[in-house]
């Protein structure tokens, strides 16, 4: 369960802070296929916001998985 946690924590991660970059400078004009913000609609016009929230899901979901396994470890 811990590794499941870790890979959706960092693509969570890297793809909060992708869509916050991008929808901010606008740099990478190749990725934007990429940007699982920019293929939501609803989301039209507020990519930063959803970016944060996006990235800090992905910290939540890495924070857990180290506490579960803080919590394996009996510590």
């Amino acid at each position: 369960m811990e590794a499941v946690l870790k890979v959706f924590g960092w693509l969570l991660l890297l793809q909060g802070v992708g869509g916050l970059v991008n929808a901010l400078l606008g740099w990478w004009e190749w990725a934007e296929s990429l940007i699982v913000v920019n293929h939501l609609e609803f989301l039209h016009g507020h990519e930063v916001f959803a970016g944060i929230v996006i990235g800090v899901l992905g910290f939540v979901l890495l924070t857990v998985a180290d506490s579960a396994k803080s919590a394996e470890a009996g510590e």
